[in-house]
């Protein structure tokens, strides 16, 4: 199963481009601030994915299916800090994400559903009926 597209050279040559051009493509990875980590499990029936979205509300997501490509897009707002100075150390993330996954042709696009607890986003991906191979009879004919 290959649920991930793999370009070993892409990013690289994604961010030569853009040091090139002295800016970023909007949504592209070498741009996004943080990546939230992902589980993709296979069952019978469908794909499962999993990604941790801590502080990201349902409504600040964007998740779309196109050409066997499915992108999940968002933003973790950063909170208001009105006393900087306690601060030691900030290890939390915040800002945009973006991630894409090349789903198998058995994905079925149609019925994609996605709900978010306690942050924690879950899409299920149903699988396509497989399609059985119809028998056509021979009839003899005079």
């Amino acid at each position: 199963m290959n649920i991930t597209r793999y370009e070993p050279w892409g990013l690289l040559s994604q961010l030569q481009r853009e040091l090139a051009h002295g800016n970023a493509a909007e949504g592209s990875t070498a741009t996004a601030e943080w990546a939230p980590a992902v589980d993709i499990k296979e069952e019978a029936d469908k794909f499962v994915l999993h990604a941790d979205i801590p502080g990201v509300k349902p409504e600040e997501l964007d998740i779309n299916m196109e050409d066997g490509v499915l992108t999940i897009k968002g933003e973790k707002k950063t909170e208001a800090k009105t006393d900087e100075e306690g601060y030691k150390r900030i290890e939390r993330t915040y800002g945009s994400f973006y991630r894409r996954f090349s789903l198998p042709d058995t994905a079925n696009s149609d019925a994609i559903s996605a709900q978010s607890k306690h942050g924690v986003l879950e899409i299920i991906i149903p699988k396509r009926e497989a399609i059985q191979p119809k028998k056509i009879p021979v009839t003899l004919t005079h």
